[in-house]
This record gives structure tokens, C-alpha cells and sequence, in this order.
């Protein structure tokens, strides 16, 4: 041992298992087997290895215990972006992408992997989808945010690699799924605005058609309002889950001839909430003494508007966790059925809706 004592001054990365099995005065194979916690090591042995590989600073090499387990360990989390003319990067923000990628790294440090991150864009387009092949050749499994991708598409991906969908369609055939409870949020929030507000002209404000919480969250609000009497929709806007969509749509309306406005305006995410607050108080139009404005998903900077966003919380960092977890099981078994997880959502009230500031804010 002192003569272990003596070699710690060296650099820990120039330490090999050759260097603790001899330090100790065993074989590398039983090195190996105490570095992967594996039976058959006498405890005197075990203790004597450990404490050879702390006084060494020994740190084993990762890269190739994944080639003997025939695994990266690297799991490949994919982001793609729906863009339009009406947006560029700096705008896009992806603040739902870095809520999620936080649960995400939660559940691949407790099972010691990486993250490989991409952004992609335009893969509607053969050489986007070749991107994401390529992609898949790196990792040992990918999580798709939003579920922007062509059920064709994700067959053929699924073939390759294991996949999850964040916020995807629940009932895919090839992929496990976990979303946020986009039916009850939005259900909560359409009530609250006609019920406690008496709103009856409301506007809404969707996501991109392609992305399968746009689609049900624009589906439920209308639905929601077809049971009140004399509650109507005023109009909807098709937007890209960015501040823009919002700052446009209320351009639309205050550009229309007939120039009615609505008493309501509810918006598929918050960030297009937010752009859209900014685009009345820019008209000289009051939120929400004028027109009340509503988001979803709960982000932080919804908190901080003047005034504070009313909003659905859902819980982003746990859809991240979650569907990392989900992965990592097929992962481990191939042959587990597809799932399909939905988490609860939380209507959370500020006073953008017209609501009164309450004490604990």
C-alpha cells in the first residue's frame, strides 16, 4: 500500500487496471469483477482492491466497459424544430425543451449514461430524416420531443433503436409514449374563463397542427365551449409554439375589418401567451381588464408578466423523466409492450384571467 501511496501523485487517467491488480496482487479479471460489483471476490479481496483503486485515483474506462456490454450508454434526445417564416431560432427559445432535458439527466445519473442532444429542422425533407439515421447509430435509444414525426418515419426508426415520444400520440405502435393530461387542462381552464369570468367571445391561439398536443388542446377548448350557450368561438390562429405565433395572431385580429374583439384569449403554450400580452399592451389594450389572456405548460416567465399569467402547469421535468426511464427499460428488455403514461395537469391561477392577486404571490 505504500507503494500505492506514492503513485497517487500521478494523474488518475494515466492509472489502468493493469496498475490496481498489480498494486493489489491479483489479476485484472478479479479487478474487473470488483469494478463491476460481481460476486465471487472473497471480501478481504474486494477490500483490498478498493482501497488499491482509491489510493490509485483509478476511474475505469467507460468507453470500454460499453463495448464489452455491447452499449454506448448514451441515450439521444431529439428536438425538432417547427419553424415557419414568421420565426427564427432566437425566438423559437425551446424552453420547453430544457424543462424536459432536466428530467431527462435526473434519470440517466442514476443509471450512470449521457446525452447526446440535437436540434433538427426541416425533416419533412429526405436529408432530415437521414439526419436522425444518423443520429440513431450513436445511441442506444432515442427520446423525440413533441412527437414531430411521421408515423412512417418512426416506424422505420423504431426498427433501428428503441424510441420514446415526450408529448407524443398516445397509442403509437412503435414507440412508448408520455404526455401531460392535455384533455383535463384544458377543460379546466375553458370553464374557468366562461363560469367564473362570464366570457363569452373567446379566441384561441393554437400550436402547429403537426405536433399532437396542438392538435388535442385546440380540439378540447372548442369542444369545452360548444356545451355553454351563447358562449362562441371567436376565431382561432394557427401558431409555431413561439412568442411570435401570439404577437401575430393579435395583429390578425386587430387588423380585421369588423375590428370586434374578443372578451378572451387563450393560447395552446405559454410562450405564445406571452407574445401576445405584449402585442395588446403595445395596441394600448388592458389584460385583462380589456381582454383576458390565458397560456399552458407553466413556465417560469409567465410568473414574472405584468400581469401574471393564468396557466395549466404540466409537469415537464417528470414527462423527461419519465419517458427516459420508459427507454431505458426497453432498452434493458426489447420485448416489453409499447406504454403509454399521461401525467396530471394543474390549472394554476394568476391574474391575467381576471382573477385578484392573491396574498401568497
Amino acid at each position: 500500500m505504500e507503494r500505492a501511496r506514492r503513485t497517487r501523485s500521478a494523474s488518475p487517467s494515466a492509472c489502468t487496471l493493469y496498475d490496481v491488480a498489480r498494486e493489489a496482487g491479483v489479476s485484472t479479471a478479479t479487478v474487473s469483477r470488483v469494478v463491476h460489483d460481481q460476486d465471487r471476490v472473497r471480501p478481504s479481496t474486494r477490500q483490498r482492491v478498493l482501497e488499491v483503486i482509491e489510493a490509485l485515483g483509478y476511474v475505469p474506462d467507460s468507453s470500454a466497459q460499453s463495448m464489452v456490454r455491447k452499449r454506448k450508454e448514451v441515450i439521444g434526445l431529439v428536438a425538432i424544430e417547427s419553424r415557419s417564416p414568421d420565426t427564427d431560432i432566437e425566438q423559437e427559445g425551446l424552453l420547453f425543451m430544457e424543462e424536459v432535458l432536466r428530467g431527462v439527466e435526473a434519470s440517466l445519473y442514476q443509471a450512470g449514461w449521457s446525452v447526446l442532444i440535437s436540434i433538427l429542422r426541416n425533416l419533412d425533407r429526405p436529408e432530415g430524416f437521414r439526419w436522425l439515421q444518423k443520429i440513431s447509430a450513436k445511441v442506444d435509444g432515442m427520446l423525440i420531443v413533441e412527437g414531430l414525426i411521421p408515423s412512417e418515419q418512426l416506424a422505420r426508426l423504431a426498427a433501428r433503436v428503441p424510441v420514446a415520444l415526450i408529448a407524443g400520440s398516445p397509442g403509437e405502435t412503435h414507440a412508448d409514449v408520455v404526455d401531460g393530461d392535455n384533455r383535463a387542462g384544458t377543460m379546466a381552464l375553458a370553464r374557468h374563463l366562461v363560469e367564473q369570468h362570464g366570457k363569452t367571445r373567446l379566441f384561441y391561439i393554437a400550436g402547429p397542427a403537426e405536433a399532437p398536443d396542438a392538435r388535442e388542446r385546440r380540439a378540447v377548448f372548442a369542444e369545452t365551449l360548444a356545451g355553454y350557450p351563447g358562449v362562441r368561438l371567436h376565431g382561432c390562429f394557427e401558431g409555431r409554439f413561439a412568442a411570435i405565433g401570439g404577437q401575430r395572431a393579435v395583429r390578425e385580429l386587430l387588423a380585421a375589418p369588423r375590428r370586434e374583439l374578443p372578451d378572451a384569449i387563450a393560447c395552446g403554450n405559454d410562450q405564445m401567451a406571452i407574445g401576445a400580452i405584449r402585442e395588446l399592451h403595445t395596441a394600448g389594450i388592458r389584460v385583462p381588464e380589456d381582454i383576458a389572456v390565458v397560456g399552458f405548460d407553466d413556465m417560469h416567465l409567465g410568473a414574472m408578466l405584468t400581469p401574471p399569467l393564468t396557466t395549466v402547469h404540466q409537469p415537464m421535468r417528470l414527462l423527461g423523466e419519465r419517458a427516459c426511464s420508459m427507454l431505458l427499460e426497453r432498452i434493458a428488455n426489447p420485448a416489453l409492450p409499447y406504454r403509454a403514461e399521461r401525467l396530471p395537469t394543474t390549472l394554476i391561477i394568476r391574474e391575467s384571467c381576471g382573477c385578484p392577486a392573491r396574498p401568497d404571490r
